[in-house]
């Protein structure tokens, strides 16, 4: 019997979880869910006779050795920077090992035995990365069977509200990880636009964003990631004038969030620690400039001359000049401000996420050059079975299932780029409402 190991039950893995049971109460296999609360992973395998609950604490490394030993396949749910230690056990004991993920150096480093020992070990198989990827090499590769030329290339990719659900002026709630929202961004964003390298660094970024529309969902703003640059090789297009990877916002979230960058209050750097009496307007008016008399909006208007009433408002909405106390009074700027937001972008019980995603081509061709829009916009069903958990864990759920079928005939170390791993993935995710919605028209001479 194939037996298949989860580690890690947590929000995203709830589909995923539920595609693999029921695929493998389907085809005899074996699913061992295993996670710090015996409780979640017991809630999250419902009783099924083809599944086992398991506790497990990941630096306990005899039981986590121990039920690595008893899988063919090992899929990591856990935060990224624990990949590496599961990865290492798969390499010792032979066993395939699949996650989401991006590719890190300590997997790029194992590179050779896994190739060596003839196993699959498949990352950034998830929505970003993993959905972007193979969506958009699907129409790379399709231009360049036709002979095109691509000269550009964006791919912008949001977690965000369903539009029923935007029911504050930020039109914003935390449907991932609040941690990351508030660092996003950090460093420098490298790109390249017109064959030229275009440098952002974090303090410019918010201010440098591209309108990006929706048919379905309206307007959003588009800011660069991290780094563009890399992609060129992973795409193929080493030799393309533009290509920028983003990330969405609602319009407008970004040019109100620049306030908390300029003012300090994302930085992760320093610790804080602050009297019992300190209230949210004390913090807020702390990164301020001092002056006895005047309001904090009189201050801001001041220091940063293009807010505007709107920017105001929503940072108003979020509390930021209320006398209520702070949540807590020690850790650093951007910790005490996660916390504040917590409690304003808390999800009700019955909010809805959506992920929306899209990817711009401008093509070459022998009429002249056209441009191709791809956009995806999928709506989560409730707070267990939302869109993220779904566009996370069901392309990997796939990519496993066809994988333990003998149906993806490719071993090493590999991301879904190649025609063989993403045309079998995408052809699925379509099955369960993952489809993406192309336009093409004529850009004029």
């Amino acid at each position: 019997m194939q037996t298949i190991l989860i580690i890690g039950a947590g929000k995203s893995a709830t589909v995923l979880i539920d595609y693999l049971i029921e695929k493998a109460n389907l085809k005899n296999r074996k699913i061992i869910l295993a996670d710090t609360s015996l409780e979640l992973a017991e809630k999250k395998t419902k009783g099924q006779p083809n599944a086992e609950a398991a506790i497990l604490d990941i630096h306990d490394q005899p039981a986590r050795e121990a039920l690595v030993r008893r899988a063919d396949l090992v899929i990591s749910m856990l935060p990224a920077f624990l990949h590496p230690v599961v990865a290492r056990d798969c390499l010792k004991f032979g066993k395939h090992f699949f996650t989401a993920s991006y590719e890190s150096d300590d997997l790029r480093a194992m590179a050779e035995e896994i190739e060596n020992k003839n196993l699959l070990f498949l990352n950034e198989c998830g929505l970003d990365p993993g959905i972007d990827h193979m969506s958009a090499m699907k129409i790379i590769d399709e231009e360049k069977k036709k002979g095109h030329e691509i000269t550009m290339f964006k791919s912008f990719t949001g977690g965000l509200l369903a539009p029923e659900s935007e029911d504050n002026p930020w039109k914003y709630k935390f449907t991932w990880n609040p941690r990351n929202v508030v660092l996003a961004g950090q460093g420098v964003s490298r790109f390249i636009r017109n064959g030229k390298l275009k440098f952002i660094p974090y303090h410019m970024l918010f201010r440098r964003t591209e309108p990006i529309h929706f048919d379905e969902v309206g307007e959003f703003d588009g800011y660069p990631n991290r780094d563009s640059l890399s992609y060129r090789k992973t795409y193929g297009l080493e030799n393309i004038p533009t290509i920028l990877r983003g990330t969405l916002r609602r319009a407008g979230f970004c040019k109100s969030w620049d306030v908390f960058v300029q003012l300090g209050l994302t930085d992760d750097s320093f610790q804080m620690d602050l009297p019992d009496n300190f209230t949210k307007r004390m913090f807020f008016n702390s990164f301020l400039p001092n002056h006895e008399s005047r309001m904090e909006e009189d201050k801001l208007h001041e220091l940063l001359p293009w807010i505007d009433d709107e920017v105001i408002d929503k940072i108003k909405w979020l509390g930021m000049f209320s006398d209520e106390p702070l949540p807590i009074f020690k850790g650093s700027p951007a910790k005490i401000l996660q916390t504040l937001l917590e409690e304003k972008w808390a999800l009700k019980a019955d909010d809805k996420d959506m992920i929306v995603m899209q990817h711009q081509f401008e093509v070459k061709t022998a009429e002249g050059v056209e441009k191709i829009t791809s956009s995806l916009v999928i709506k989560g069903q409730n707070q267990d079975y939302t869109a993220m958990a779904k566009t996370v864990g069901l392309p990997l759920a796939i990519a496993v299932d066809l994988f333990m079928d003998g149906k993806l005939d490719i071993k090493g170390l590999q991301l879904p780029i190649k025609p063989e791993i993403y045309l079998p993935i995408l052809g699925e995710l379509e099955k369960h409402g993952i489809v993406f919605n192309e336009k093409s028209e004529a850009i004029p001479a």
